[in-house]
C-alpha cells in the first residue's frame, strides 16, 4: 500500500512503536517533541512526508506542531535538525517509521539532482528513473526529489535543470501534464532498422520533435547521419535529436582507446591533463557513453551540416559522471538520467529522536546536539 491509512499504519510500522503506543495509552499521554535529522548533507525535500503526516493527524483528530528549520530546497548539513515535530506521544509514536521512509530518500535524491544540474547548468535533464524505482510510491518520491533539486539549481546557478520526466503520473512535479520520451530500444528492434523506426515514429506523431536511439546496431554515426538525411527538415529546425546509450561493453562507432584520446586532445585537452582516477578516465575516454563519444558524434553531425541536431546522453549519468562531463565541457543538450537515485541506501536513513517530554529536555546520551535552540523561527500548526 503506497500511503497507509490510519487503519493500516499498525501493519507497516515497527512493532516496538506499536507496543509503546499501548504502554502510553495505559499509563498516560505526554506532549513530546521529535528532532528529525540525517547523518549526511542533503537538500531538504519534506513535502510528501509532511503531506502524509498532516492528513494522518487530521484523521486522528489531534494537533501537531511542525517547527521547520529549513525551507524546501535548502541545503542541510550532516546531523543538523531539519525540523521539530511536537504533539501527543500517543498519536505520534507509531507514525515515525512511515514518516522517515518518506523523508530520507527524497532528501538524498534531491541533493544528487541539485549537484548534477548545478555541474551541468546548460544541459536540460530528463528524469528516467521510473523503471529503477521500487514501486509507485518510490517513483513519486524520486520525481518530487528531482524537481526540488532542480529548482535549487535554477535558483543558485541559473541552470536549465529537469524539464520533465518519463511518466504521466508524476509529470506535474515538473509543470507538465504528460511524461516525455520517444522510443526505446525495443522499437528499433521491432522496426528492423534505426531509420525505419524513425519513419514509423514520425508517421505516428508527425508534429512532434523526435529523439532517435542511435546505438542499437553499433552504428551511432552512420545511423544518425542516415536519419538526418531522411528527415532534413526536422534536422534543420532543431526538432531531431539522437540519444547515445551505448553499453559499457564497447566503444561507439569509429572510436577505440587511441582515437578516444585523440578526440579529447582536439576538443578538450585540459580534461586529460594531470591525474585521473580509473572511473574518471572511463567517463572521459572509456567504452560506452564517454565524453569522447559525445564529442565525436557532435563533430560528425556538424561536419555533415546538421548543426541544429541535438544530442541526448544517457547511461550512468549520476553526480560523478556529470561532474566529469562538465569539466570536459562535453556538448550535451539533454541528459537522460535515473542515476540521481541514491546509490548507497544507507545514506538515506533519516532519524527521529524525542528531545522533550512535556517541555522538559531529555534525550539519550550522545544526542544532546539535537536540543532545540529557540531562534524565533515560525512553527507550523498542523
Amino acid at each position: 500500500m503506497a500511503h497507509p491509512a490510519n487503519g493500516e499504519i499498525e501493519r507497516y510500522t515497527d512493532h516496538y512503536f506499536n507496543r509503546t503506543k499501548q504502554v502510553v495509552g495505559k499509563f498516560g499521554d505526554s506532549r513530546v517533541t521529535y528532532a528529525i535529522f540525517m547523518r549526511r548533507p542533503v537538500v531538504f525535500a519534506p513535502r510528501l512526508a509532511l503531506d502524509w503526516l498532516t492528513q494522518t493527524v487530521k484523521e486522528r483528530g489531534t494537533a501537531v506542531e511542525i517547527d521547520l528549520r529549513y525551507a524546501e530546497g535548502k541545503w542541510v548539513g550532516a546531523g543538523e535538525p531539519m525540523m521539530y515535530v511536537t504533539g501527543s506521544f500517543y498519536h505520534l509514536v507509531d507514525l515515525e517509521t512511515i514518516f522517515l521512509q518518506k523523508l530520507g530518500p527524497a532528501c538524498v535524491a534531491a541533493y544528487n539532482a541539485w549537484t548534477m544540474c548545478a555541474d551541468m547548468p546548460k544541459a536540460a535533464f530528463l528524469a528516467m528513473d521510473a523503471r529503477h524505482c521500487a514501486g509507485r510510491e518510490m517513483a513519486e518520491m524520486m520525481a518530487y526529489a528531482a524537481s526540488v533539486g532542480s529548482a535549487r539549481a535554477k535558483r543558485k546557478v541559473g541552470a536549465i535543470g529537469f524539464i520533465g520526466n518519463a511518466t504521466h503520473a508524476t509529470a506535474h512535479f515538473f509543470g507538465r501534464n504528460e511524461g516525455l520520451g520517444t522510443m526505446p530500444h525495443a522499437l528499433i528492434g521491432y522496426a528492423g532498422s534505426t531509420v525505419r523506426a524513425a519513419e514509423m515514429f514520425h508517421q505516428t506523431f508527425p508534429d512532434e520533435p523526435m529523439t532517435v536511439l542511435a546505438d542499437y546496431f553499433a552504428r551511432e554515426i552512420s545511423d544518425s547521419l542516415e536519419v538526418c538525411r531522411r528527415f532534413p527538415d526536422l534536422a534543420a529546425k532543431g526538432m531531431l535529436s539522437f540519444r547515445l546509450d551505448t553499453t559499457g561493453g564497447r566503444y561507439i562507432e569509429g572510436l577505440d582507446p587511441a582515437t578516444s584520446y585523440a578526440v579529447l586532445e582536439r576538443f578538450s585537452p585540459e580534461s586529460i591533463r594531470g591525474y585521473r582516477s580509473e572511473e574518471e578516465l572511463r567517463y572521459l575516454v572509456g567504452t560506452g557513453v564517454s565524453a569522447a563519444a559525445i564529442f565525436h558524434l557532435r563533430d560528425q553531425l556538424d561536419r555533415a551540416g546538421f548543426t541544429a541536431v541535438k544530442i541526448v546522453a544517457s547511461s550512468g549519468f549520476g553526480p560523478a559522471k556529470c561532474r566529469i562531463m562538465a569539466e570536459a565541457k562535453a556538448p550535451i543538450d539533454v541528459v537522460g538520467t535515473g542515476s540521481f537515485l541514491p546509490s548507497n541506501w544507507t545514506e538515506t536513513y533519516a532519524t527521529a529522536d524525542i528531545v522533550e517530554y512535556d517541555g522538559q529536555k531529555r534525550v539519550k546520551v550522545g544526542r544532546e546536539f539535537l536540543h532545540r535552540v529557540r531562534d524565533g523561527k515560525a512553527s507550523l500548526p498542523l
